[in-house]
């Protein structure tokens, strides 16, 4: 009996030596510029846990919200391309200098909503992936943010309101729309927009109620002029030849941990959307929905947008937004 004992212990012990061996065969950095909490933070979790479980521990893959890495979203790219990092979550209007498929994942009201933001997604996916795989790499998830409006310390109900206005915005999408209204953009990184609030050199910010809830912009800022100017969009993607060094098993669960990754947060996004008024208000929030007329404006400060888009796109353009519509219908 004592014989069986021990072969089963020594047994015992052999098996969790081998499965050892095997855990954490690749350890993977995924930086994230933007917050834990935020709708991509929450998909660079479950990605974290669907890739750790369908790799059996291979994989463990290491998280660094809120730029803990040194990196910004400008930067993501080449260090992804050079190695530096495996994969990395990024805001994709850092990357329209690049590539113009792009922007429109940003362009201003051009897919009001999440399911039309979805269809729009499903459009540019494969000219995207294929873009990622030119330069290298590969393209995993999308995180879609909550709509986009405008912190302020005032209420921008009207076009009045936002003449010479000192503001944050991402991209150069906003740049040329927000000064054809008559304000004065800034394009900063998430990790510049704090500081810049603090000291003064702006005193609004364009992105979602999300993102400005996840850095406590009510310390800074009063009110969320609900603009739904688009919905933001992070891909998370990975150097190729990492992904191309990995065995056919653990390639697939990438792939199936990215699936997992990409429904975490658009669910989240979805959900999260019908809170964040509670989240506001409960902060002395004040929630300002502007007037048509406004809007109507903003709609128009927006049009060379999409036509500097077109220009860039080439005659792919046409193709590109005659399958959305197609979509949307």
């Amino acid at each position: 009996m004592k014989r069986i004992c021990a072969g089963l212990i020594a047994g015992a012990v052999l098996s969790f030596a081998a499965v050892t061996t095997h855990a954490q065969e690749f350890k993977w950095d995924l930086p994230n510029e933007y917050q834990a909490s935020s709708p991509s933070g929450q998909s660079d979790k479950a990605f974290k846990a669907a890739i750790e479980r369908l790799s059996g521990g291979r994989i463990a893959v290491t998280l660094h919200p809120s730029g803990a890495l040194g990196y910004k979203s400008k930067d993501h790219f080449d260090a992804v391309a050079d190695g530096a990092v495996p994969l990395a979550d990024t805001y994709t209007g850092v990357f329209s200098g690049m590539n113009p498929i792009f922007t429109l994942s940003n362009m201003p009201f051009l897919a009001p909503g999440f399911d039309a933001t979805w269809e729009l997604v499903q459009v540019i996916k494969p000219r995207v992936s294929k873009v990622f795989e030119k330069e290298g790499q590969v393209l995993l998830w999308t995180a879609p943010w909550t709509p986009t409006g405008l912190w302020s310390k005032k209420p921008i109900a009207n076009k009045a309101a936002i003449q010479n206005l000192k503001m944050r915005v991402y991209d150069p999408t906003g740049v040329t729309t927000f000064q054809g209204i008559g304000a004065s953009p800034i394009q900063l990184s998430w990790g510049d927009v704090i500081p810049q609030l603090t000291t003064g050199g702006i005193s609004a910010v364009l992105t979602s109620a999300e993102g400005g809830s996840n850095a406590k912009f009510w310390e800074h800022l009063s009110h969320f002029n609900d603009l739904s100017f688009s919905l933001g969009m992070n891909m998370a993607h990975m150097n190729k030849g990492v992904y191309d060094s990995l065995p056919a098993d653990l390639q697939k669960a990438v792939h199936e941990a990215a699936g997992e990754a990409e429904k975490a947060a658009w669910d989240f996004a979805r959900k999260r959307t019908l809170e964040l008024n509670k989240v506001l208000a409960d902060n002395g929030v004040t929630v300002v929905t502007p007037d048509k007329a406004f809007l109507q404006e903003l709609g128009k400060a927006a049009e060379p947008v999409l036509a500097t888009w077109k220009e860039k796109m080439g005659p792919d353009a046409d193709v590109i937004l005659g399958e959305l519509r197609a979509r949307l219908k």
